[in-house]
């Protein structure tokens, strides 16, 4: 089986296609493969792996943790959803830039989203299954978010009127989060 790595414009964000094998059964797909992740350019180590299941219109982010930061590896085991990852680093030459990616059980794909970035999604399907595969344990107390609707970022989401928890719509756009909440870029 094949691991294709595609470097998206943001640096570290990584969209992912791997093999598929549709037949009159259904399919067949290798999900996470460590050692073909490594060889294809993914080398990291997943502590801990996450699901959520949404409704169509359910957005959720955009979230990040500060101490503890997370590398998420996004799958779609059931529906499309519209993937998101915003540079918050500060210091970064892409500062409050964004991807969007639509990921769906029927294509096949993935995206790797390094620390140091905001994430969410919103649905695209009546209910969408997404697995995370996460490079540092879900800590509490270590949340952060950036208000979906940021004018600074306007991203384009393809919903207008998202459904959102509480949490999600008192988040803060990313001009008013303290720069001491904000990541920092790491020199490589």
């Amino acid at each position: 089986m094949a691991v294709r790595i595609t470097e998206t414009e943001l640096p570290g964000v990584l969209a992912i296609e791997t093999d598929f094998y549709p037949d009159s059964r259904g399919f067949f797909k290798e999900l996470h493969h460590a050692k073909r992740y490594a060889e294809a350019g993914l080398d990291r180590t997943f502590v801990q792996d996450s699901f959520s299941c949404s409704t169509r219109g359910v957005l959720r982010g955009l979230h990040y943790q500060l101490r503890n930061p997370q590398g998420k590896l996004l799958t779609v085991l059931r529906g499309e959803i519209y993937d998101v990852a915003l540079d918050i680093r500060r210091g970064s030459p892409t500062f409050g830039r964004w991807i969007g990616v639509r990921l769906s059980d029927t294509n096949g794909r993935q995206l790797f989203i390094p620390e140091g970035f905001a994430h969410g999604f919103c649905v695209l399907s009546e209910t969408a299954d997404v697995m995370y595969k996460n490079t540092a344990l879900y800590t509490p107390g270590d949340e952060y978010g950036v208000r979906w609707s940021d004018p600074r970022a306007a991203i384009a989401w393809p919903v207008a009127t998202p459904v959102l928890s509480s949490r999600d719509a008192a988040l803060p756009t990313l001009d008013a989060i303290p720069a001491a909440n904000l990541p920092v870029l790491l020199a490589r």
